[in-house]
């Protein structure tokens, strides 16, 4: 069995006002991005790590954490699309046949063992999983006039994280399926397809259930300046962790 990890790392970082991508940045002298590359290097289930930059950062990429941090893992460094669904089938097809495949966001430096552990667990019975958690607070639908439209059941939200984990050819089955579809829709109308994460490729291109797995609230994903000085306080217990490996 042969399980691979893609790990996008391809973003610009508009938000974060910062001239250094925000997966490059530091937290407790260490790139965001090395966090769950080191996850991922120390998880027994993962044989593979395709590592998906911007373009033109392949070189620096191998340089920085297959050879500088000694991550082994890292077979393939490819660069990105479009979009980041774009840069997800880029990495599948980099990955070739596999048994199941993990898509997690670079910008989320935060997971841990256990998460891992969670979701092969959950690949045992459910060929689509994604890890999240329940929403905290009271999330509410606003109309265009900017009213509450409808108050949602808390009890039944939650956040979606990544990574998300699929049966590889289930998931490259919908992602071909979408790129269809998506040149079908720009041949005609000149419009592109709206998806925002793997799970909603499944979703609606199979119809598929995706299973939800326990991530963690530490598990944030880094977008803005002030999403690194919480990361920040994060930082030095999960780099702990991880090193002791």
């Amino acid at each position: 069995m042969k399980n691979v990890a893609i790990v996008l790392a391809g973003g610009s970082g508009s938000r974060m006002k910062s001239k250094k991508k925000k997966q490059y940045l530091l937290l407790s002298d260490r790139p965001v991005l090395w966090y769950s590359l080191c996850a991922f290097q120390n998880c027994p289930n993962i044989d593979e790590i395709i590592l998906v930059c911007g373009e033109g950062e392949e070189e620096y990429c191998r340089r920085e954490f297959a050879e500088n941090y000694g991550f082994a893992k890292i077979k393939k460094i490819v660069h990105g699309g479009k979009e980041r669904y774009h840069s997800v089938y880029e990495g599948m097809k980099a990955a070739g046949s596999c048994d199941y495949i993990l898509i997690h966001d670079g910008a989320r430096p935060f997971i841990d063992e256990r998460m891992l552990e969670r979701i092969f667990a959950g690949l045992s019975d459910c060929p689509a999983c994604a890890v999240g958690m329940p929403v905290k607070d009271t999330i509410k639908m606003r109309n265009m006039e900017g009213y509450v439209e409808q108050t949602l059941p808390r009890e039944k939200l939650w956040m979606i994280q990544t990574p998300q984990a699929f049966s590889y050819p289930l998931l490259l089955q919908a992602y071909e399926e979408m790129m269809r579809r998506e040149q079908t829709a720009a041949e005609q109308e000149g419009s592109t397809v709206k998806i925002t994460d793997d799970a909603m490729v499944v979703e609606t291109v199979l119809h598929i259930p995706v299973k939800l797995i326990e991530g963690s609230y530490d598990n944030i994903k880094i977008t803005t300046p002030e999403d690194l000085a919480l990361a920040g306080a994060l930082a030095e217990q999960y780099k702990i962790k991880l090193t002791e490996k």
